[in-house]
């Protein structure tokens, strides 16, 4: 009687490890958190930017940066937006969401940009006292299908 209880533990216990697969040593994806988008973000005090890319015309040395922005508090914050010794600002309002670049939103070109398409480059976010986070921001053309729309305007 008791070989076969113990037979039965070792075969239940062989059918739920054979039963879970690779799910014992497989990596959880959830863990890694990545950018499911083109641009990148990240977060200055209570203000998250998101999905952050700049936008150049063919041979320009103009950037339209392409972002949203997202505040978590109840107070608006004035985002100052720092990139080859330009200093560009848009206002978020409390509680909301701020899109910038687009056709019919607040556009931040920059005008010296240092970088050519598919390369990164750094653009640096801060807001009254917080401490800045600098994101290293793709450089895409306008003449990438999509992209059209976003090209900067002189």
């Amino acid at each position: 009687m008791k070989a076969r209880v113990t037979a039965s533990i070792v075969l239940a216990l062989g059918l739920a490890l054979g039963m879970s697969g690779c799910s014992l040593t497989a990596p959880q994806d959830t863990l890694h958190m990545q950018e499911s988008s083109v641009g990148v973000g990240g977060t200055v005090g209570k203000v998250d930017v998101r999905n952050a890319v700049l936008i150049t015309g063919s041979a320009d040395k103009v950037g339209n940066l392409v972002a949203t922005f997202v505040n978590n508090e109840a107070k608006p914050h004035r985002i100052e937006v720092q990139h080859g010794g330009e200093n560009l600002y848009v206002t978020v309002p409390a509680y909301g969401v701020k899109k910038i670049g687009g056709t019919t939103e607040t556009r931040l070109l920059f005008t010296n940009l240092d970088a050519k398409a598919g390369a990164l480059t750094d653009v640096f976010f801060t807001y009254g006292t917080q401490t800045g986070v600098t994101l290293s921001v793709p450089v895409l053309s306008s003449t990438f299908p999509g992209f059209e729309d976003y090209a900067p305007a002189r």
